[in-house]
């Protein structure tokens, strides 16, 4: 269940959405510092950082940057057939710059389109080999007519660019960290680009309403180039300082949920998540890490091995609407982000309070001097009670926040408050 808050954060995130829906984004460029900027107005306290381009960062470099200005194809009759100022997704990204006179036969060579979603314009890249296209839907492309078109793209690669990346410190009571990491970097497109961000912006606010016992380091870049340049700078202080973490991506629609394990699959971040969605969603869908497709590839990579794993809603490539022009915010709904939000939130309260307990008194503890325990005996104890003496029952030293809400068969944030209650009265002692 969703409560009003939340929901009301699910409105604000889908209103966000839909004012940085039109910019075009890419791997660098404006496109990308305009949508830091925006979100920069959440987040006054979001850096953002420039790499240059031709920087090496492991195996790989930093693209020249992309800006792109206008972009059309002009069919026999001089009407406009395609045109970028319609949709984003109309360009191929990254195309080179083009101004020329073509037949139709050479043109369909460099256009692009989905004969099973006929009416969807598809999402082509060209980052590392030149290239110029167009992307249109099935049904445009059959009504192209022979003849001489013409085609201009006005863009430019410039290799003294830089790529543009976003973080977002929130220090905590200890220097130990949650690395939370999300992608801006896809144009007009809603699940698999704007609810990543939205999630983070609004689990960012929350983060900074009230103390926390871990710090959070948010990043905001452009998917693989971004986490791997990330990586390339920060990697010996993450892998100190980061104890869990999600990659948040494809988290807005209402269909499902979805988890996707860390590479090694038992991490704290797994049990949380794995924990949280059996409760909130017991018929997610799991996947294994042979069908990984985001950032997680490299924050969990050998050497790197960073405990991120994924909650998300319609994971890509699965939903038909994906890398496409049907991405779009009626596929994404304040419902769907307000659910996204609420079930990282969770896990990111079950990490925050996940200590080991043990009880500090021998036998069970005379609870109704504590006023824990009604003090007339009756054949069914009261339901807080029993949780009480449940969870006391296992405060062993051995089992942690987790452990034990897998036990009690009972939502981990349901414990919170009565172990929070129970060490208040010295009942419970932290032993890590």
């Amino acid at each position: 269940m969703i409560d009003a808050q939340t929901m009301q954060a699910g409105e604000d995130m889908h209103a966000l959405a839909t004012r940085l829906f039109p910019i075009c984004r890419s791997l660098t460029g404006d496109g990308v510092r305009q949508t830091l900027s925006i979100l920069q107005e959440h987040l006054p306290d979001l850096n953002i950082h420039e790499v240059p381009s031709g920087r090496g960062c492991f195996d790989w470099a930093i693209p020249a940057e992309w800006n792109i200005r206008e972009a059309w194809v002009e069919g026999p009759d001089g009407q406009r057939v395609v045109d970028f100022k319609d949709h984003n997704l109309h360009v191929v990204g990254y195309s080179t710059p083009v101004d020329r006179q073509i037949d139709l036969e050479e043109l369909q060579g460099h256009l692009h389109s989905l004969p099973e979603l006929p009416d969807a314009i598809p999402y082509i890249t060209s980052y590392y080999q030149e290239r110029w296209g167009f992307c249109l839907s099935e049904h445009q492309r059959q009504s192209l007519k022979s003849g001489t078109y013409r085609v201009k793209i006005d863009a430019d690669l410039n290799p003294t660019g830089s790529l543009t990346y976003g973080e977002l410190l929130i220090p905590g009571q200890s220097n130990e960290e949650v690395f939370l990491s999300t992608y801006v970097c896809h144009p007009s497109m809603a699940n698999n680009e704007l609810s990543g961000p939205m999630v983070a912006t609004w689990l960012a606010k929350w983060l900074a309403s009230a103390p926390r016992r871990y710090s959070y380091r948010i990043v905001f870049i452009p998917e693989t180039i971004g986490s791997i340049c990330y990586l390339s700078h920060h990697l010996v202080h993450l892998k100190s300082y980061v104890k869990a973490g999600f990659n948040l991506t494809c988290i807005g629609d209402e269909r499902a949920f979805s988890y996707l394990p860390s590479r090694a699959g038992d991490t704290l971040s797994d049990r949380a998540a794995r924990h949280v969605l059996s409760h909130l969603a017991p018929d997610y869908l799991k996947y294994d890490w042979l069908s990984r497709g985001s950032d997680e590839r490299q924050y969990c990579a050998p050497g790197v091995d960073l405990p991120i794993a994924s909650i998300m809603r319609s994971k890509y490539h699965e939903y038909p609407e994906y890398h496409t022009s049907l991405d779009d915010l009626n596929f994404v709904t304040p419902k769907g982000l307000a659910g996204g939000y609420l079930a990282v939130r969770r896990a990111l309260e079950v990490i925050e309070a996940n200590q080991v307990w043990r009880a500090t008194t021998l036998c069970e503890p005379q609870m109704g001097k504590r006023g824990l325990y009604s003090t007339l005996g009756t054949r069914a104890p009261e339901v807080a009670t029993r949780l009480r003496m449940h969870i006391l029952s296992y405060a062993d030293g051995n089992h942690d926040l987790l452990a034990l809400a897998e036990k009690l068969r009972t939502p981990a944030w349901e414990l919170i408050p009565f172990i929070e209650e129970l060490a208040a009265h010295g009942l419970l002692e932290d032993v890590g």
